[in-house]
């Protein structure tokens, strides 16, 4: 059972990159952009990462939070974080607590190999604590810019 649009969104705590445990409902009153990614420090998690950091300033001025979401540690999102100057927070879903909730934690396959990881998706949460808003299996190269152009035709 995944959580569908219109939904209150499950209210998991998660450790954040600065240590500190934090809850989606921490973040009430406010629009909430929340990306599930596989892993730190790989070209298409860093790209997306990366087009986050730069669209920052546009989030903040629709009065959206961002929050990236993968199973890695702490430390590894820390170093992340410092390596590519990214201005918001990573939270460490070790156990895929949040990813099963939202239904992001998926059976996979590569070359040839099957295994358990993230489905790439980001979603858009009001300031209620409801999804208004969802992306699966997301293709970086443009995702971004969409996410951002939904938030400002829809919170006006």
């Amino acid at each position: 059972m995944t959580i569908a649009i219109g939904d209150q969104v499950p209210d998991l705590t998660l450790k954040a990159n600065s240590g500190k445990e934090t809850s989606l409902s921490d973040y009430r009153g406010k629009y909430v952009v929340l990306y599930f990614y596989p892993k730190d420090m790989t070209p298409g998690c860093t790209t997306e990462a990366c087009d986050f950091r730069d669209n920052y300033e546009s989030f903040k001025e629709l009065d959206a939070v961002i929050l990236g979401v993968s199973p890695d540690p702490v430390k590894r999102h820390e170093k992340f974080i410092e390596k590519h100057d990214l201005p918001f927070e990573l939270l460490a879903d070790e156990e895929n607590e949040l990813a099963e909730e939202f239904g992001v934690w998926k059976l996979k396959k590569n070359f040839g190999k099957e295994y358990m990881g993230i489905e790439r998706s980001t979603f858009v949460i009001d300031k209620d604590g409801k999804l208004m808003n969802e992306w699966r299996k997301v293709r970086v190269k443009g995702h971004v810019e969409e996410a951002l152009e939904y938030l400002r035709e829809n919170t006006q």
